[in-house]
């Protein structure tokens, strides 16, 4: 359970006291030690959020254990030895779950987090609930579940854009390297919307007054004009300290703004105000699109750090920013500014502030290349007087040690470097002119400030890509030792770039390059030169699309020796435009193609040189297209083995270097923009690493658009030597992507890490691979080049044209015959007035030809390394049918989430379906790091298919707490439908289930199994899929969330499928299947205006196919409370029409179950048909319909050898109680349970179980109800029970309690204890109204572990308990049944052997004495039950050795 944080004393503490050190960060403004916090707003007052449905803290407290002084909180060093002194700064000392220190996970509180919006919308601490699937997150972060916390806003704006705020404490420094990390989840966001950029304040028109916002929030200050409007824009200025004052930057005469004074705020006018603007950054007052920013509040300005990309996929995405050296305090601020209407949330969490301490002072002993800080310690020389603090002290940065080097800051001109005339152009400016827009930089590097000055090369998107701007310094002399410092920023493009290079005798000589996306920060670069010749160094810059290249803080060693002659070396002329125009590239040949068809694993360019530098490579010639992105002090380069032994490397490698950035981060390097791709793309690679278990390595695929990254390969160092040949699933991406390496290892360690051999596989968007396909009737259609390009490489041999949309490379041959072929779309084709088409082509040869066409089932003439003879080929559509006992056939795992589907044969699950001992697919919510929302397995794109057939397939769902399996079809062109769904436990039992695949006229298709994470607790699996010809016959189960399942209506008032959150008629307020207003059911208007009395409206069936000689058809059903009219239930057989049931009443507005036997001679078809009464409002609704073999039972009866008749836990999310499982006795390893069922007194048994070691705090109970049941006088429950709880852990227990209009009763309740097998449980049932029976397993505490079982339930009217004629009796344990019978019938025969002897010796000395036996009410086996009232306790029975 969170920890609820105290409200901090309004007086100091007492001088010397432990208390003296509070941290108080819930002080509105200042935050500073011992100072009172004004509350004018009501700051501790609960917070109640919708989300969690919970009162929450808004303010907490902690103790600095060891009195540190007030400078040393909160500046990410641990002063006490606990490191209390670090705690609610933001961030704790550490988090418990993550493991990593400086961090906010959410999981106890707040960490000092104040929300200071200034109005209704807010931000506050709530956690993820099922019940608002699909409007928020649906787990958070770092728990990955529903029990996890963050910090979520609430209340969003209707008619107006507002922001809401959250600030931190006031956190003391930070070093150089300090890296802030978030992760964040945006939903409701409107993913796709263009809008304006920049910072929107919560107010849009002056003169607002918050009523009271000094002391909370801050206050209001004019920023400026607009410059297309003339009109004021405001911003929200959030202060540090209440004597700050807002200040004006464009002046509007006349133009209040808001001062802060003792008790209030005033309007004051500002006719002559000076110096810079307080508060955020304002832009266009409207924005499209809600907008997250990351924003630093220190000195007296507010800058950003970091905003959202404009497009955004769903669930959680990280952020990284770095604020670089701050010497001062300092606050961060997170905002969501959001459009009228646009109903965004976000979710905050998992703040993690890594290496942001400064270097602890100690003396240390320096290397040969290194220099000692006045703190002590020791650091690179080449990192003196590079324009960072990196000491800490300022001491690196000494202006008597620096005055030799030449440092051009921008900040009064560009000092003696020289802009190129032209266009594009390093152009002089400042954030504050440039705006907000994604980007462009917040602040410049010098002074860490909005105002400072930088060069920078705007987007050119209409010019072509060829076109940089080029800055150029005076000429220097000749030099070995002449370095330059720089720092760059690139961000928001993958194309944009910016190179360093020298010029001599107007020869440019290029150094370093760096092209890429680095983020919103700015990143050191260091470079040397060394040429004997007299040089001027060449600094060009090209924009992406949307992107900016900027350039701060030029530094020049003292090597750097400017010519004191007229110079000689001249600069290149500047390049004119290409001869290719915007958005082209070009081919090596010669000629342009587009860029999108630039690496997308096909060849455009004739001499195929558009697929040469696309990132597969073996390094001999370069990068290949790979480009470091790093910004720390690990970069990724090309170098050369040096141990000929290395078996995994040879030759040239990309490998982990020292880098030149300023952070300590993990080296990232990226290929170019690829794809986009194909189902089965994958990138193959060797890898090799020595690392610590530090250092690792990975793979990951990154979609630049929407930011969002998947991790598809990990490799952790293990202290030794690792490496290999690695197959890395990409698959498939319709957007373009970029596949990024990340590495890192301790350089100085002797640890390395680097890659070779890179290749992308089976990467084209229409590649189906091996294996994939299978055999089956249709048609087919062979595509020739026009107008594409050869998506794979020349054949070694002869080849066969074949149908399109098959795997390219050789393969065998799937129908008749032997050997490899080769597929191709460019055929030279030969057409014979004979039903024969040959499609042929030499090796090495693409040939071209017009489109072919034939049809499956033609012969094929096959070339060599075939005789000419004929092979006919009946099928090459990707495979459907599969029992994934080989492979996945026509499958493919979707590889967007990191929550995928597994092949396996049963992770403690269960058995396959196909053999018991085979493959089947699975899916577990609770595998480590699944955050993802769905995991989908889908199947290759399929041919046009012109009649319906029908896919069944075998499924289960189990456990306490699983979510929703969906069947999708993904029509071409057309918006996904879902054909069949199911959710929640359906037991560990497999379960068959079918859906029809609809004629698709020409479109293209694809099916997809879906597996939503709205449920943590379980696992779902699928196996033998099988597809055939035609429509699947009538649904044995039907819950109507997929469809009608071809139920028919008739008549003209006729019965609707619907939610009673989207249907137009009176209906449920909720389902049955899914308890929510979003569950369909069918319903039919009642009233008078919509079925007048005496008129019908049938509902009717498919035919069913008899499969026993009795069925059962159960159904569930409600009628409204008013003359809802008549229901009546009709079984027709061979055109004969036969009433089985009829409802007209119904007490209370539940659903109620209902159930028919039915002894078909034939096919039988189920017909519901709804009456008019005349009333003026009634409806009548029909859900969750089942057909199932064997006689029904009774109501409420069970042996749960078929189903669960009836018995079912609640869904509602809100109960916090979990599902009870249905399984045989067969053990599974993940739901533990009796070894033999009560029923069969076997393995294959059945019965429901319950498994308590899921109690806690997500749920402290776990539910299975009975079906609605009619009054009951003198009735009687029976049931069989199992429990399997410690002694030690039983603090749960077994109720069975009543539940009515009048409430709810406990009638019987069990201890949890080791019950030794099953025992019987008997209870007298009396209730005036109709009720419910259920049985619950609760707990008060916990961790609790152990199972309880239930089984053989029997429930009898009429006859009470003491006249029933089967009475329960204990049973021994499962485990040992069969040596106790043994035992028992030799010890039976021997005490009957001793007492015949006995007796007869007795006889003859006594003689016979008669005697009548009292009779007895007390059932044998229960001597132990205590009546009650309306309670029946049964103690356990002591076994022999139990302790007392």
């Amino acid at each position: 359970m969170p920890l609820r944080a105290q409200r901090i004393p309004q007086q100091g503490p007492k001088p010397g006291s432990p208390d003296e050190c509070h941290l108080q960060d819930t002080c509105a403004l200042c935050h500073l030690p011992r100072a009172p916090c004004p509350d004018p707003r009501g700051l501790f007052s609960p917070v109640v959020s919708p989300i969690a449905g919970t009162i929450l803290p808004s303010g907490s407290m902690v103790v600095n254990s060891c009195r540190s002084a007030a400078e040393q909180l909160c500046n990410f060093i641990c002063d006490c030895s606990n490191c209390s002194d670090e705690n609610q700064c933001g961030y704790l000392r550490g988090s418990a779950v993550l493991g990593t220190p400086f961090t906010c996970d959410f999981e106890e509180g707040d960490c000092g987090w104040q929300d200071v919006s200034t109005s209704a919308y807010r931000w506050v601490r709530g956690r993820a609930s099922l019940a608002t699937w699909g409007t928020g997150p649906h787990s958070d972060h770092t728990v990955g579940t529903d029990l996890g916390w963050f910090m979520v806003t609430v209340s969003p704006p209707a008619k107006t854009m507002a922001t809401a705020w959250l600030r931190s404490p006031v956190m003391r420094e930070a070093a150089a390297t300090c890296e802030i990390r978030a992760w964040y989840h945006l939903s409701g966001s409107g993913e796709g919307a263009h809008g304006g950029h920049g910072w929107a304040s919560g107010y849009q028109t002056r003169g607002s007054d918050d009523g009271g916002a000094v002391g909370r929030a801050g206050v209001i200050c004019p920023h400026g004009r607009d410059r297309a409007t003339g009109t004021s824009t405001w911003v929200l200025a959030i202060l540090l300290a209440s004597s700050m004052l807002c200040k004006q930057s464009w002046r509007d005469p006349g133009v209040p703004a808001l001062v802060p004074r003792a008790g209030g705020v005033q309007f004051v006018p500002m006719p002559s105000a000076k110096g810079h603007v307080l508060g955020l950054p304002a832009g266009l007052n409207q924005t499209e699109r809600p907008l997250l920013r990351l924003a630093m509040a220190y000195k007296d300005e507010v800058v950003g750090l970091w905003q959202s990309p404009e497009r955004g996929g769903e669930g959680w995405h990280q952020l990284v920013a770095y604020p670089g050296r701050i010497a001062e305090r300092f606050q961060l601020i997170f905002s969501l500014t959001q459009p009228p209407t646009c109903g965004a949330e976000l979710a905050l969490d998992d703040i993690v502030f890594r290496n942001c301490g400064l270097q602890e002072p100690g003396q240390q002993v320096c290397g040969a290349e290194e220099s000692r800080c006045s703190r002590g310690f020791c650091l690179a020389q080449h990192r003196f007087c590079d324009g960072t603090d990196d000491c800490g002290d300022g001491s690196d940065e000494d202006a008597t040690w620096c005055k030799s080097f030449t440092l051009c800051s921008f900040e009064q001109n560009l000092c003696s470097w020289e802009v190129a005339a032209g266009q594009p152009a390093w152009e002089r400016n400042t954030s504050l002119n440039l705006g907000t827009a994604y980007g462009i930089p917040t602040r410049d590097h010098s002074n860490n400030s909005r105002a400072g000055f930088f060069l920078h090369v705007g987007s050119t998107s209409a010019m072509g890509a060829s076109s940089p701007a080029r800055l150029s310094s005076p000429t220097f002399q000749a030099t070995n030792s002449c370095s330059l410092v720089l720092y760059c920023h690139l961000h928001g493009s993958a194309t944009s770039s910016l190179s360093i290079s020298y010029v001599t005798n107007s020869t440019k000589h290029l150094v370093r390059e760096r092209t890429g996306d680095l983020g919103s920060c700015w990143v050191r670069e260091r470079v040397d030169f060394n040429t004997t010749e007299s040089f001027k160094v060449l600094i060009e810059g090209v924009t992406g699309s949307m992107g900016t290249v900027a350039i701060d803080d030029l530094i020049l060693s003292p090597g750097c020796v400017q010519e004191q002659e007229k110079p000689l070396t001249t600069l290149l002329n500047q390049v004119g435009a290409g001869p290719c125009a915007a958005e082209e590239v070009a081919c090596d040949s010669g000629g342009c193609i587009a860029t999108e068809l630039a690496c997308d694993f096909a060849e455009t360019c004739a001499d195929g040189s558009d697929e040469k530098r696309c990132g597969a490579t073996t390094f001999e010639a370069g990068a290949g297209g790979w480009h470091d992105v790093s910004v720390g002090q690990l970069r990724w380069g090309v170098q050369r083995a040096t141990e000929p032994a290395d078996t995994v490397l040879i030759g040239a490698f990309l490998a982990l270097q020292a880098g030149e950035g300023q952070m300590v981060a993990a080296a990232r390097a990226r290929t170019p923009l690829l794809g986009p791709s194909g189902p089965a793309c994958a990138m193959e690679m060797s890898y090799r690493i020595h690392s610590s278990p530090q250092g690792f390595l990975t793979i990951s695929v990154v979609d630049h658009t929407t930011g969002i990254t998947h991790l598809a390969w990990h490799m952790q160092g293990h202290g030794g030597t690792a490496g290999g040949r690695v197959h890395v699933p990409l698959g498939e991406r319709t957007r373009p992507f970029q596949v990024e390496l990340l590495g890192l290892v301790d350089l100085q360690d002797s640890a390395s890490a680097a890659i070779d051999n890179v290749t992308f596989v089976q990467c084209h968007l229409d590649m189906v691979p091996p294996g994939a396909t299978g055999m089956a009737s249709g048609a087919w259609a062979g595509r020739t080049a026009m107008g594409r390009r050869a998506p794979w490489p020349p054949c070694p041999q002869r080849w066969v044209m074949l149908p399109w949309g098959l795997p390219g490379d050789c393969h065998p041959v799937p129908s008749p015959g032997t050997g490899p072929w080769c597929r191709s779309p460019r055929v030279r084709a030969e057409h014979a007035s004979s039903p024969r088409t040959s499609a042929w082509g030499e090796p090495g040869e693409w040939g071209r030809g017009a489109e072919e066409k034939g049809h499956l089932g033609d012969p094929f003439a096959f070339g060599v390394p075939y005789p000419h003879s004929l092979t006919t080929v009946t099928s090459l559509r990707p495979a459907l049918s599969c029992n994934f006992e080989r492979g996945m056939c026509g499958w493919y795992q979707d590889q967007s989430s990191d929550f995928k589907w597994v092949r396996g044969t049963g992770q403690g699950q269960g058995s396959d379906h196909t053999t018991g001992l085979g493959y089947f697919m699975a899916v577990d919510p609770t595998a480590p790091w699944s955050r993802g929302q769905r995991a989908q397995l889908v199947t290759y794109r399929q041919e046009p298919i012109a009649a319906p057939h029908c896919l069944s397939f075998w499924y289960r769902l189990a456990g306490p707490q699983i979510g929703t399996l969906n069947l999708k079809l993904q029509l071409e062109g057309v918006e996904e439908t879902v054909l069949w769904t199911r959710r929640g436990t359906q037991g560990s039992v497999w379960h068959r289930g079918w859906a029809t695949l609809p004629a698709t006229g020409r479109r293209q298709y694809r099916v997809a199994f879906e597996a939503l994470r709205d449920g943590f607790l379980g696992d779902m699996a699928l196996d033998d899929l099988a597809l055939t010809a035609g429509p699947c016959g009538a649904e044995l189960s039907c819950s109507f969330e997929a469809g009608a399942c071809g139920l028919a209506a008739s008549g003209q008032r006729t019965w609707l499928r619907q939610s009673n959150g989207t249907g137009t008629t009176a209906g449920p307020p909720a389902d049955h299947t899914t308890g929510t207003a979003t569950g369909h059911y069918m319903v039919v208007s009642t009233g008078r205006d919509s079925l007048p009395a005496g008129h019908a409206a049938a509902l009717t069936s498919q035919p069913y196919r008899p499969s026993a000689p009795a069925q059962c058809l159960a159904f569930w059903y409600q009628l409204s409370g008013r003359t809802p009219g008549f229901l009546g239930v009709f079984v027709e057989q061979s055109g004969v029409r036969r009433k089985v049931m009829g409802i007209s009443t119904m007490e209370g507005d539940a659903w109620h179950r209902g159930h028919v036997t039915v002894r078909p001679d034939g096919d039988w078809q189920a017909i519901f048909e709804a009456v008019g009464a005349g009333g003026n409002h009634g409806y009548i609704a029909l859900d969750d319909l089942h057909v199932s073999d064997g006689a029904c039972p009774e109501p409420a009866s069970c042996d749960f050898e078929r189903d669960m008749c009836g018995w079912s836990s609640p869904l509602d999310p809100h109960l916090h109680s979990f599902a009870w499982g249905w399984k045989s006795g067969v053990p599974l390893a993940k739901y533990p349970s009796p070894e033999q069922d009560h029923t069969l007194g076997t393995r294959n048994g059945h019965y429901v179980h319950f498994d308590t070691s899921v109690l806690g705090p997500g749920g402290t109970t776990a539910r299975l109800e009975s079906q609605h049941l009619p009054a009951a006088a003198d009735s009687c429950l029976q049931f069989w029970y199992h429990m399997d709880i410690p002694e030690h852990l039983s603090c749960g227990e077994l109720r069975v309690m009543l539940h009515s209009v009048a409430g709810q009763r406990t009638v019987w309740t069990m201890v949890g204890h080791r019950s030794q097998g099953w025992r019987g449980g008997v209870v007298p049932v009396r209730s005036p109204s109709e009720f419910q029976i259920i049985f619950e397993v609760t707990t008060r505490r916990w961790p609790i572990e152990g199972t309880v079982a239930l089984d053989d339930i029997v429930y009898s009217t009429g006859r009470g308990c003491h006249s029933s004629q089967e009475v329960p009796m204990e049973e021994k344990s499962s485990g040992s049944f069969v040596a106790e019978v043994v035992l028992g019938l030799l010890l039976a025969v021997i005490t009957l052997a001793l007492v015949a002897a006995g007796g007869w010796y007795w006889l003859k000395r006594r003689g016979l004495v008669s005697a009548t036996p009292a009779e007895s009410n007390t059932p044998q086996g229960f001597d132990n039950i205590t009546f009650r009232d309306d309670k029946v306790i049964i103690s356990p029975v002591p076994k022999e050795g139990d302790e007392n």
